[in-house]
């Protein structure tokens, strides 16, 4: 599965002569700037760093930044890419829930995983918070588990339920297979890979079972990630009902938010919160307003995430176009039906850049530790290519990071000072390896579940009535 293991792997590294989009107001930007890395921290960031014993890696013609950070994806539905992208939510409630989620097996789960990390790595995503909700057994669990140890990514493991537990209005309590989980996986203190609990919460559970799943938290003392206001679902006040029972914490981030009420987001800023907006997939599935604008007037930390791959792509910069435009969208078309003009405008390229960076790292209770190219952090970090037709000529460089920038362009990326992706290719998996596992794992589900083609399947809409 893996490539070759180079014989000796460098233990530092120096970036020379590279744009810099430091993301870290106290150091600033550079047009042409090296960056050093002593084994798993940033060392340096600066003009001309001198001559230092490492090995050197040329930045002419790259930006240099810190590595993205996604706050919130379901990493076991990459088996299922794309399937539902022409489906509403209530069709996604209906087919990955009724039919292919309980039909996972735990090589399911491990090979979803594994593709999922590595897809976010070689488009430039260096922590993933993977919301894992499909934890039919403890074996499910651990599968999901050496998935994200197995690929090199850093990740934020979220433990959520499994499929019968899910369905929602669910009365069934989540499973306290987290301890055992937290004992087998986490004790070490992994720099890499964290827990945090993925409740229901008051959306998808009952006010007791919603109670209970918190408190597993509370006894591991482990940071929660919740979804809040998405769509039909989130019209009910849930925000304000975890602050009337005391689950508001900083520790919480709060994943959608569209259909909050405005207190609502008044309550996550005074309680130290954040969230976590998948833009696209929010508009594809009719979530409602993106509620970036409004988190962030507020000061909340803002994040962006991909959420379900069943529906859209999975990297960072087609979220961070989608969340721009459809953030003006919502703030031009208000003015046009006011007879009014727009000046400034609300949110710039570089304030999306700094969600999808800085943003997701505090949102994913890593904001001292990744986020930015500041000396003393972990060194997680890309480099993105602007030798090329759509790059060219290179005038604002956060601009083009958010407007032109694909996986395509991700040259070189670190994680924790590790190299993994250099010249555009992932150094240790192989992706005719990855995807056999991939594929035979696909057929396998598809199979099970008695359908030809996933493509043309169109599941009845979910009632939860």
């Amino acid at each position: 599965m893996t490539a070759p293991a180079e014989a000796s792997r460098p233990s530092r590294w120096v970036v020379r002569s590279a744009r810099v989009l430091s993301q870290d107001p106290a150091i600033g930007d550079f047009e042409s700037a090296d960056v050093l890395i002593e084994g798993s921290t940033i060392a340096a960031v600066g003009p001309d760093l001198g001559a230092v014993d490492a090995a050197e890696i040329d930045g002419t013609d790259r930006i240099v930044l810190p590595g993205f950070v996604d706050t919130h994806r379901h990493s076991w539905q990459s088996l299922i890419r794309h399937v539902s992208t022409d489906w509403t939510l209530p069709q996604y409630f209906s087919g990955v829930r009724g039919v292919l989620g309980k039909l996972y097996e735990p090589e399911d789960m491990y090979a979803a995983n594994l593709i999922a990390m590595l897809d976010a790595l070689d488009a430039g995503i260096t922590t993933l918070v993977d919301w894992s909700h499909n934890n039919n057994t403890p074996e499910h669990a651990d599968a999901a588990i050496q998935g994200v140890f197995d690929s090199g990514i850093r990740s934020v493991w979220g433990f959520g339920n499994s499929n019968d537990e899910w369905l929602p209005i669910s009365d069934v309590p989540q499973s306290r297979d987290v301890f055992r989980i937290a004992e087998r996986w986490f004790s070490s203190g992994s720099s890499k890979v964290t827990l945090a609990l993925a409740p229901r919460g008051p959306q998808f559970a009952t006010p007791s079972v919603t109670l209970a799943d918190f408190e597993l938290a509370s006894e591991l003392d482990i940071p929660v990630t919740v979804h809040v206001g998405d769509g039909a679902w989130g019209k009910g006040l849930p925000v304000q009902w975890m602050h009337e029972n005391g689950l508001t914490t900083p520790k919480t981030t709060y994943v959608h938010c569209n259909m909050l009420a405005d207190h609502e987001f008044d309550i996550i800023e005074s309680t130290g919160g954040a969230i976590s907006s998948a833009p696209e997939l929010e508009m594809h599935m009719g979530h409602g307003r993106l509620a970036a604008l409004r988190a962030h007037e507020r000061g909340i930390p803002v994040s962006i995430s991909i959420d379900v791959c069943t529906s859209v792509g999975g990297d960072m910069f087609s979220a961070m176009r989608a969340l721009l435009a459809g953030s003006r969208y919502l703030v031009n078309i208000d003015a046009l039906d006011e007879d009014r003009t727009v000046d400034p405008l609300p949110l710039t390229s570089r304030d999306v850049l700094s969600f999808a960076t800085q943003g997701g790292a505090t949102a994913a209770w890593l904001g001292e530790t990744v986020g930015s190219l500041t000396p003393g952090k972990r060194a997680d970090v890309i480099l993105v290519r602007t030798d090329t037709w759509g790059m060219q000529p290179l005038n604002y460089p956060a601009g083009a990071i958010v407007e032109s920038g694909h996986p395509g362009l991700v040259d070189t990326v670190f994680v924790d000072g590790e190299l993994v992706k250099r010249d555009g290719q992932l150094v240790h998996h192989r992706l005719s390896d990855v995807r056999r596992i991939a594929d035979a794992a696909r057929d396998r589900l598809m199979e099970r579940a008695r359908i030809d083609n996933a493509g043309l399947w169109q599941p009845p809409v979910y009632t939860n009535k």
